[in-house]
């Protein structure tokens, strides 16, 4: 956590692998979207807002929203960090920010950013913050 800006934090390296390439050698559109799913379960295990921490207090977190900015392509075999930000808001959802970057030259391959809502058991929208959530924020020093 940047104690200065109380932006939480994460990064996850991953390794291209074969199934991850079309047949121009290029990462497939579709494969960006696990790069930034592992960065928010890493986030989830660093900061103890995972999807099972979320389901255990009585709710889900489903994605409504996920965009992509491509850069650079990715190709197999190179190796690249995802890095992952948690984006304070007052509304009863969980935004994130991300970039991918080339672990050889440092390049940004890609940014984007995703956004998640509450539902309760029965699978109805939660249009506020949920106590869970409320105090996790407190505790991380977002309040």
């Amino acid at each position: 956590m940047d104690k200065n800006n109380k932006t939480l934090r994460a990064s996850k390296e991953i390794e291209i692998r074969f199934s991850e390439v079309d047949s121009m050698n290029i990462v497939w559109h579709g494969s960006y979207a696990f790069y930034f799913e592992d960065a928010r379960e890493c986030f989830g295990a660093q900061y103890g807002l995972g999807y099972l921490d979320i389901f255990g207090n009585g709710y889900y977190a489903p994605l409504v929203e996920l965009k992509f900015n491509y850069k650079k392509p990715l190709v197999y075999g190179r190796k690249a960090r995802v890095n992952i930000a948690f984006r304070p808001t007052e509304a009863a959802k969980i935004i994130f920010d991300y970039e991918i970057t080339d672990l050889v030259d440092g390049s940004q391959i890609a940014t984007g950013y995703s956004i998640q809502v509450f539902l309760d058991k029965q699978y109805q929208l939660v249009w506020a913050n949920p106590p869970f959530y409320e105090e996790w924020k407190r505790k991380m020093g977002l309040l």
